[in-house]
């Protein structure tokens, strides 16, 4: 008996020695390796597109008359009370504030973004050198959120929504003149800084970017790594803008299926076109646009989700965006 116990383990363990059963066992651990990995992706905070943007209003209530009875975006007290809140769906808002100081130049407070999980980002962001909070904020909505800065001081806001916005009744739905904030720009000095925060840090990519000239790079598009919206670097302004090169940089860009049906829509509304001018224009990147300014000079530049044309400059690598289904 002792004989044959022997003899087995001696072919058990030439078994577990040979290549075949190696190669069985090195496939094994590189299935549990990538099933891990997978996990772990799975579970990676994601930036998913445009939370909201809060913007600066001198006088709120000429505001709500443009976002809420023009644009037919929802009205909500902001937290705190101290503003409004325009909701073209369930998700994105426009936060209007009293200015600092009345009048000022700089008309955006911050840009915020949209994520899976605002204290796992926190954590993450932490862990790569970024200056982050101790702690998420909580809001009255259940909201979770954190505030960093850019790297030129810049405020930008992540933000994992709690409690949905309940629908508004279906005529109020039916004035929306866009369901979709798609991106948002700012003015930007140092393009570099800005792709290692956007790209390096948060995951972003282009999208795409374009001049006013050919060889000029004056728009620089870049895409939220879990979505379809984007931000805008405006570079290439002078060293002291106006105040209306400001407002024309820092904007807002709602998307719509067709500016010609918005150009109508807005004419039944009472709004008229310029005088002598084509409120629609083609950009240069291929997609059609018609600017809006709301009372206080933010540019309001409403633009075709889908190019007609071919763009110039660079093509786009990026999925575009949609109307929201939201509500």
């Amino acid at each position: 008996m002792d004989l044959i116990y022997s003899k087995a383990m001696e072919s058990i363990w030439a078994t577990l020695k040979s290549n075949a059963y190696r190669r069985s066992v090195g496939l094994l651990i590189a299935v549990l390796a990538l099933i891990l990995f997978s996990s772990a992706s799975a579970q990676k905070p994601t930036i998913t597109g445009i939370s909201h943007v809060t913007l600066y209003a001198d006088n709120i209530a000429q505001s709500r008359q443009f976002y809420g009875e023009l644009l037919g975006w929802e009205p909500v007290p902001a937290n705190g009370d101290h503003g409004l809140r325009f909701y073209p769906n369930h998700s994105q808002y426009v936060e209007l504030l009293p200015p600092p100081t009345t009048g000022q130049a700089h008309r955006v407070d911050l840009v915020a973004f949209s994520t899976s999980d605002a204290e796992g980002l926190r954590r993450l962001l932490a862990s790569k050198g970024v200056a982050v909070p101790s702690s998420i904020t909580v809001d009255r909505d259940g909201s979770r959120s954190f505030l960093v800065h850019d790297p030129e001081d810049n405020p930008v806001a992540f933000m994992q929504q709690g409690r949905s916005m309940p629908a508004p009744l279906p005529a109020a739905l039916a004035r929306r003149l866009s369901t979709h904030i798609m991106h948002a720009g700012y003015l930007v000095h140092d393009r570099a800084a800005l792709d290692h925060f956007y790209k390096d840090t948060l995951g972003f990519h282009l999208y795409w970017q374009g001049g006013a000239k050919v060889g000029d790079v004056d728009w620089v598009m870049m895409q939220v790594p879990g979505g379809t919206d984007w931000i805008e670097y405006m570079l290439n302004l002078p060293a002291n803008p106006s105040r209306a090169q400001l407002a024309s940089a820092n904007h807002i860009a709602p998307g719509v299926v067709s500016v010609a049906t918005l150009q109508q829509r807005l004419e039944q509304s009472g709004w008229k076109s310029p005088i002598g001018r084509d409120p629609q224009v083609l950009g240069v990147d291929g997609k059609l646009q018609l600017d809006l300014h709301d009372p206080d000079g933010t540019r309001i530049e409403f633009m075709e989700f889908t190019p007609v044309k071919s763009p110039c400059c660079s093509p786009y690598t990026g999925v575009q965006p949609t109307p929201s289904t939201a509500w």
